[in-house]
């Protein structure tokens, strides 16, 4: 069998609001309770299940990567304008307010509510 990833499990300061601030900014479907967990799905399947952090750490930023179509980058990249969500070209942060056309594709990295780096890309590493 080959190997999918399944879910991951997303640290916040509010589960519930991050789960539906993604889902809102990445235009998928609303999230959904599943046990302690608010669950949103991505269109390959994966789960991303917002947690509340409840203090007991510093939540250490992670990084996720979403590998998206040109048109849904027109639209995912217009909430991420329109909210006035800070946006690079860059994972370090450097070049604001520009995105990049690596492979060919466009490409762009914004933080979530909770200091998490999201990156939305129209084609994969490598693939230009």
């Amino acid at each position: 069998m080959p190997v999918h990833l399944d879910h991951t499990i997303v640290a916040a300061t509010d589960a519930e609001v991050s789960a539906r601030w993604y889902a809102d900014v990445l235009g998928l479907d609303a999230p959904v309770r599943f046990g302690p967990f608010w669950q949103i799905t991505t269109a390959n399947g994966v789960n991303l299940d917002f947690d509340d952090d409840d203090g007991r750490t510093t939540i250490p930023p992670r990084h996720f990567a979403f590998l998206i179509t040109e048109g849904e980058f027109d639209a995912v990249f217009g909430r991420i304008t329109a909210r006035g969500i800070e946006h690079f070209a860059d994972p370090m942060g450097r070049r604001r307010g520009e995105i990049n056309r690596n492979d060919g594709g466009r490409g762009a990295y914004f933080p979530d509510p909770d200091g998490n780096w999201l990156e939305i890309i129209t084609r994969p590493y490598g693939a230009g």
